[in-house]
């Protein structure tokens, strides 16, 4: 069997920042002519949203996120010995899906911003913001089906697939806001389901257009699956400890919002004095103060949640790795698979 590590020597060209920025080079185009086909007023939402310009339609100054899942599809075509070029419209597929789930998850959490910017529905308010992520995600899946590679077929099924999951994870993630008896395993299966099954999706798709056969491709799917679990858990780990001036978004904010992410429902099922306490901030049926925010951060690590997210995501990290030794069988063919994992689990905003 193929060995694979993260801790591995960086060659040139091998870094996360390169391989997102090569990617970038290659989707970006394919992403603005599929924006571009947008009708006006929605076309203008979308382009703010990826922070291509301002609300005004003017030029903005900024970035439009990491784009990690559009690099996902392309280095997993390249993976399987594929080429890279043969994912683009996959990869732009992709990131449109994934940015039609930010628009409405920044609507259902009124999340004041998004890439330091205000977010869509604030802008330009709610109903254009659900109706501009609705054209989004249908502009996705005409981008792939306008692909004429062999693998187009299935690879729309995946899609739509991992779309369903997507709102299932969503539908049970609000749910939970309304219940004090959230089990973790509840929370994991709503976290592979929101995160995990679009990085899974991505990376079987660039198997898929690289020429992979489906059992190669459910293997990367599997891969990206435990990436995201891990990605999701250290997300959660800066919702709540995250720095505002690199996040965006204020101190403790899924605190304040009574999230019920992955450390909080650790913490909440510990049985510890410090699991009642939080439980008692959570319960309050008013806005938590910054002191009371402090002390419900505190009592997640006391009870044990900042720990068991930290190693949890180092857990599904190492099964993602077995999971990409089934898949791929030289090692060196998933540099930039690796880089963009060791991406996920080292970030810290």
């Amino acid at each position: 069997m193929a060995i694979f590590t993260l801790e591995r020597d960086h060659r040139e060209g091998n870094e996360a920042a390169d391989v997102l920025a090569r990617a970038r080079t290659v989707v970006d185009p394919a992403l603005r002519a599929a924006v571009e086909s947008l009708p006006g007023a929605m076309r203008l939402i979308a382009g703010y949203h990826f922070g291509w310009w301002e609300a005004d339609g003017t030029p903005a100054v900024g970035g439009s996120g990491k784009a990690i899942r559009p690099a996902m599809v392309l280095a997993a075509a390249q993976a399987v010995g594929g080429r890279a070029a043969d994912a683009v419209r996959a990869a732009a597929a992709v990131e449109l899906v994934h940015n039609f789930t930010l628009l409405h998850d920044d609507v259902i959490d009124r999340d004041p911003t998004r890439r330091h910017r205000p977010t869509v529905w604030r802008v330009f308010g709610t109903t254009e913001a659900i109706l501009a992520g609705d054209a989004m995600h249908s502009l996705g899946l005409r981008v792939l089906a306008e692909e004429p590679h062999p693998a187009t077929r299935a690879a729309i099924r995946r899609l739509a697939d991992c779309i369903v999951e997507l709102c299932a994870g969503q539908q049970a993630d609000c749910a939970f806001e309304q219940r004090s008896d959230v089990s973790l395993a509840e929370c994991l299966a709503m976290a592979e389901g929101k995160t995990g099954a679009l990085l899974g999706s991505a990376c079987a798709m660039g198997a898929l257009f690289g020429g992979a056969g489906e059992r190669a491709a459910d293997a990367l799917d599997a891969f990206g699956r435990e990436i995201g679990l891990a990605f999701q858990l250290i997300d959660d780990l800066i919702g709540i400890w995250g720095d505002p001036a690199v996040t965006g978004k204020p101190v403790g904010a899924d605190l304040a919002a009574r999230k019920k992410s992955l450390p909080v429902v650790f913490a909440l099922g510990s049985d510890t004095a410090a699991g009642e306490e939080l439980a008692e901030l959570y319960a309050l049926d008013r806005p938590l103060s910054p002191a009371e925010l402090e002390r419900a951060a505190t009592a997640v690590e006391k009870a044990g949640g900042r720990g068991w997210a930290q190693g949890e995501s180092c857990d599904r990290m190492a099964a993602a790795i077995a999971h990409l030794a089934d898949a791929v069988p030289v090692p060196s063919a998933a540099d930039d698979l690796l880089a963009l994992a060791e991406l996920v689990t080292r970030r810290s905003h």
